[in-house]
């Protein structure tokens, strides 16, 4: 599992950033808009997924964590792939996501290129609990919060453990726990590598 690159920018054009790390150049799938602020020669550093078919492996990279975790749960709705994620994220902020699903206006989504009426819907319901917005402080602004579970799925993963394996040990993890609980993240992610290493004892018993 890749999950970020440091490295030089080689070149930066439309969608795609091609970064060089220890001599390899990596191409890394971006929003336009995030293609456009980086510079040819200067040192980056994204966040990014790495989407694994049979005959392709593609990098998607993010600016930070909040675009990561709305990539990956827009990926979970059906009749989203991908590249229909990558357009929300060109189109909304993840605030705006998280906006548009606390308020069920999935006609956010319907502008997207891509997203029609009933995958709109879908999006609406699939995000709602999942991503959220917390009260501005001090005249900030507006952060992004995930659920403590969604932190110790991408967790898990990042320690090389599949979506399939990591998401439900976290969940499951995250519901056993008791209420005091819930907010420690290192304990729930403890919990979800015992479940996730008790599933693999599991199948291979």
């Amino acid at each position: 599992m890749i999950s970020s690159l440091r490295g030089t920018v080689l070149a930066a054009v439309g969608t795609s950033v091609v970064i060089e790390v220890g001599g390899v150049g990596l191409s890394v799938s971006v929003t336009p808009e995030h293609a456009l602020s980086v510079r040819v020669g200067s040192e980056t550093h994204v966040q990014t997924a790495l989407i694994v078919r049979e005959d392709d492996l593609s990098l998607f990279g993010f600016r930070t964590l909040d675009e990561l975790n709305a990539f990956s749960l827009l990926r979970g709705v059906t009749g989203v792939g991908p590249k229909s994620a990558m357009g929300v994220l060109a189109a909304l902020s993840p605030e705006e996501i998280a906006r548009a699903v606390v308020a069920e206006d999935d006609s956010a989504f319907r502008k997207v290129s891509g997203i029609g009426p009933k995958t709109a819907k879908l999006i609406v319901l699939n995000l709602a609990g999942k991503l959220f917005v917390t009260a501005p402080q001090s005249g900030a602004a507006p952060i992004i919060a995930t659920p403590v579970s969604e932190s110790v799925s991408m967790a898990l993963q990042g320690l090389g453990w599949s979506e399939k394996l990591a998401r439900p040990a976290a969940e499951a993890a995250f519901s056993e726990a008791a209420e005091a609980d819930r907010a420690d993240t290192q304990a729930i992610l403890r919990r979800a590598l015992l479940l996730v290493g008790s599933q693999v004892g599991k199948v291979g018993s």
